[in-house]
């Protein structure tokens, strides 16, 4: 069945409680092709990925691989079959070394020869640019950095159809256009690389083909070439139009937050930190730009109370609060949205309503002589519920069975609701559709309009340029400049970012 599509799935139905998930999905993808699949989060694009991954099994429908019927039932079914998966949240050992982590499950003997294995890592870094440390402990990586392991640990195994859940978001535009260049050679070759990702500019510059999901529904399946970023954009969002960001103009107030000649180590022991400076005033934005592994993880740690700095300060409202323990800076005004989301942002487990109050039942009136006021909880998380529009099938849903907008919406909804004095926001929007990611940044704009002082993390450079009042660009542990937004220019920012300063 030499002309058979390489997969594809009929009929796909995947329920989850009070949600359906994928309803009666068709989705085809074909030998030595590159396939993007477009959806907001919650549309059902990931979740169909995960069946054909056997991460999930359908309800109903069927899939067939190069036109033989597959019973997928695990990843395991579905790496014997030729498919590999990159997934948006890291699925790595933390306690293992980037060598270990790869291999895992690899065919072989119980004694692994690693030292082969780091050859082989180490060219497959060196011929994508992936460039990571095989002896490296997963802990001790930035989430860029992770996400790099993923790819290269796809790579590694070599698979006929390839899935990419967002790859390219913690990547260099450097990097990414090396990786566009291996996928290209793979589709070549004739493997099959299935893309999801939320840059509808990737989908046009990398894909031959696109399936667009909305709801948990196939909205239209067409050639890239015959159709335009406004029309993808329109089948993702339906007919609702997006109005570009914009910084109103607002009167700076005085300094929330100042950093003074800080220095930290990282959890190698490196010095991460090299004498960094800056402040932030009442309304205003200070975006970071960087690539991931220049400090960046470290600054937003030392800053919360994460991280121990070995000297330095940091001073909240004229406080020092360098090395406080993280539930005294809490208390103190500051509110924290993590890169990593399920990791740090949630107590995954638990239901949506007692990740809103997380921060916030010590107090009244949460809670009364040691006793929960469950009843002013439940009105607390329902509010938040419908201010912020997180679609949830209720508020005692575990969290993490939300997609990845509303869990950052979750985020948002808690720590904005005890009016802080500073939010810090780490990748605020990695990995979030249109919807998603125009939400969550005027939210964070409406908060700077009402007097907060945020501190921006961001690798998206249209990001950091549309959002910040001021951008400083991060490389090695250093400030290598800090300019106004409207002077700024992408070149330059490039520069500094690869560690050229700017000529004064």
């Amino acid at each position: 069945m030499e002309d058979a599509p390489a997969v594809k799935m009929i009929g796909i139905v995947k329920r989850f409680p009070g949600v359906v998930a994928n309803d009666h999905v068709d989705f085809e993808a074909k030998a030595g092709e590159i396939h993007a699949l477009l959806g907001e989060n919650g549309a059902g694009k990931t979740t169909l990925m995960n069946i054909l991954y056997g991460i999930y099994r359908p309800d109903e429908g069927e899939i067939y691989i190069r036109g033989q019927k597959a019973h997928i039932h695990s990843p395991k079914d579905a790496i014997a079959l030729g498919i590999g998966m990159v997934h948006q949240h890291f699925h790595l050992i933390p306690t293992h070394t980037v060598a270990e982590n790869i291999i895992l499950g690899m065919p072989g003997n119980f004694f692994f020869p690693l030292e082969r294995v780091r050859d082989e890592i180490e060219q497959l870094s060196d011929r994508y640019g992936l460039h990571v440390d095989p002896d490296a402990y997963v802990w001790q990586l930035s989430a860029g950095e992770q996400q790099r392991v993923e790819i290269v640990k796809a790579l590694y195994r070599n698979a006929q159809i390839l899935i990419l859940d967002e790859p390219t978001t913690m990547l260099t535009p450097g990097e990414v256009q090396e990786l566009f260049e291996v996928l290209k050679c793979m589709a070549d070759e004739g493997k099959t690389i299935i893309f999801i990702t939320h840059k509808l500019e990737e989908v046009m510059e990398i894909s031959d083909r696109v399936t667009v999901l909305r709801r948990g529904r196939v909205i239209g399946s067409t050639n890239t070439a015959d159709t335009s970023v406004t029309e993808l954009a329109r089948m993702m969002v339906g007919e609702q139009e997006w109005g570009e960001i914009k910084l109103p103009p607002r009167e700076k107030g005085r300094v929330v937050l100042e950093v003074r000649n800080l220095q930290a180590l990282n959890d190698k022991g490196v010095m991460a930190l090299q004498g960094i400076s800056f402040t932030i005033r009442e309304g205003e934005i200070l975006g970071i730009a960087g690539v991931a592994g220049n400090g960046q993880k470290e600054l937003v740690e030392v800053i919360t109370g994460l991280r121990k700095a070995s000297s330095g300060q940091v001073l909240l409202d004229g406080e020092d609060i360098t090395n406080c323990p993280s539930g005294e800076i809490i208390e103190k005004g500051v509110a924290h949205v993590p890169e990593e989301r399920i990791n740090m942002g949630l107590a995954p487990n638990m239901s949506v309503l007692d990740n809103l109050i997380l921060k916030h039942h010590r107090r009244e009136p949460f809670s009364t002589n040691l006793l929960l006021n469950y009843r002013y909880a439940k009105q607390f998380a329902d509010e938040r519920i419908r201010e912020f529009e997180i679609i949830t099938p209720s508020k005692y849903t575990p969290a993490k069975l939300l997609s990845g907008g509303n869990i950052q919406r979750l985020i948002l909804a808690r720590e904005t609701a005890g009016h802080p004095r500073l939010i810090v926001a780490a990748h605020p929007t990695y990995g979030l559709d249109v919807r998603a990611t125009d939400y969550i940044r005027r939210q964070l704009i409406e908060q700077r309009n009402r007097g907060v002082a945020i501190l921006l993390i961001s690798e998206d450079l249209e990001e950091i340029m549309c959002m910040s009042d001021r951008i400083a660009v991060m490389f090695e542990g250093k400030i290598m400049g800090i300019m106004d937004a409207h002077e700024a220019d992408i070149n330059t920012i490039g520069l500094m970012m690869a560690g050229v300063r700017p000529e004064r």
